[in-house]
């Protein structure tokens, strides 16, 4: 059973949400014994725009969007003292990107902070949150995407080898809203991220991809959970990952609920696995829950394997070696979802983070 610690219950590891997650590993994250501190790491990072602020706001002002029953994200919400708000007020349509930076602390103590990103209708925006150096983190981000409005989020996970990062990523999505969701985590010694949405109202569309590569002793888990609570509203998801080394993890998890009255739905979800090398493990769950028969289509797949010999074949018989070969495979398998990405330097540096993994581990 579990252990009630500050109201909050400590999971134990036998709970279908953490039974594959290491808790050994995450440093107090989940019971409370990690030593907190107030770091307010999260800074905006791009030139001022005309219709977008950044600020901090107490916590007892902005109530949190929705109820969790994540021991993590509870803890989270109990101890943050403060939010951190970007608003994008409504028809404002950004050109360039808005970047958010972390800076990193060292991993004596943890930061347990709350971020809420507000696109008001009809505005349209890009958010590139870039992470790395190593520290100890938990998250809770919350995004109210509101009537027309258009938001793709990028979050990029390029810690460095013994960061524990815990995030949880609500979108609630209203009428005619769009939400993209491009999910990068190449670094980090246990990451464990949540991307959620909840539609609010029909017509809304939610695209949720993911690029994962984990080397020798990492553990990586995604648990993606789509409410489709509302008629006429459709959702992707599509992630792929890439394992290299000993004891190397990672975990899937795809859930989709269609409920009762959501007529109209129109889902589908994907993941796909590379095993590079021998003692290397990759987790595939996807799940569909089904209310309703009225639905324009629903479907998942989920695939794991080895290189495909033909491909190495087709480019050594070119003259590329075996080791430039496979990196130009795995660089093909990521390429469709890190393309999606809106920024070229951005784009050109994960490869680079992905050909340097590839190196060290010799595949």
């Amino acid at each position: 059973m579990s252990v009630l610690t500050s109201n909050i219950l400590v999971p134990h590891g036998r709970e279908e949400a953490w039974r594959f997650t290491p808790l050994n590993r995450l440093k107090g994250l989940h019971d409370g014994s990690a030593a907190t501190a107030t770091h307010r790491s999260l800074s905006l990072n791009s030139s001022p725009v005309s219709g977008v602020t950044f600020e901090r706001v107490s916590r007892e002002l902005l109530p949190s969007l929705g109820a969790t029953d994540d021991a993590i994200m509870n803890r989270v919400r109990e101890l943050s003292s403060d939010v951190a708000v970007l608003k994008v007020a409504a028809n404002t349509e950004v050109s360039e990107p808005i970047h958010l930076t972390r800076k990193s602390f060292d991993l004596a103590s943890a930061e347990y902070s709350r971020v809420l990103i507000h696109v008001g209708s009809n505005a349209r925006a890009t958010v590139i949150a870039s992470n790395t150096g190593d520290t100890l983190l938990a998250e809770d981000i919350e995004f109210k995407v509101e009537s027309g409005a258009s938001l793709t989020f990028v979050t990029l996970q390029e810690w460095d080898s013994q960061t524990v990062h815990v995030a949880k990523h609500h979108a609630i999505v209203d009428k005619d809203a769009v939400f993209k969701s491009i999910t990068v985590t190449i670094g980090g010694s246990v990451v464990r991220l949540l991307p959620t949405v909840e539609f609010t109202g029909s017509g809304a569309d939610a695209q949720l991809l993911g690029v994962y590569f984990a080397t020798s002793g990492q553990f990586f888990e995604h648990r993606i959970f789509v409410d489709h609570c509302v008629p006429q509203a459709k959702s992707r998801v599509n992630y792929k990952g890439a394992l290299s080394g000993d004891k190397a993890h990672t975990v899937w998890i795809g859930d989709v609920f269609i409920r009762a009255n959501a007529e109209g739905t129109d889902t589908y979800e994907l993941n796909r696995n590379l095993l590079l090398t021998d003692g290397a493990r990759a987790d595939s769950v996807p799940n569909l829950e089904i209310e309703t028969g009225e639905i324009v289509g629903a479907g998942h797949a989920s695939t794991t394997g080895r290189f495909d010999d033909e491909q190495l074949f087709y480019l050594m018989s070119r003259g590329i070696s075996i080791e430039d070969a496979r990196r130009l495979v795995v660089r093909g398998f990521f390429s469709e979802i890190i393309n999606e990405i809106s920024d070229s330097e951005v784009q050109e540096r994960l490869m680079n983070r992905i050909d340097s993994e590839l190196i060290k581990v010799g595949a």
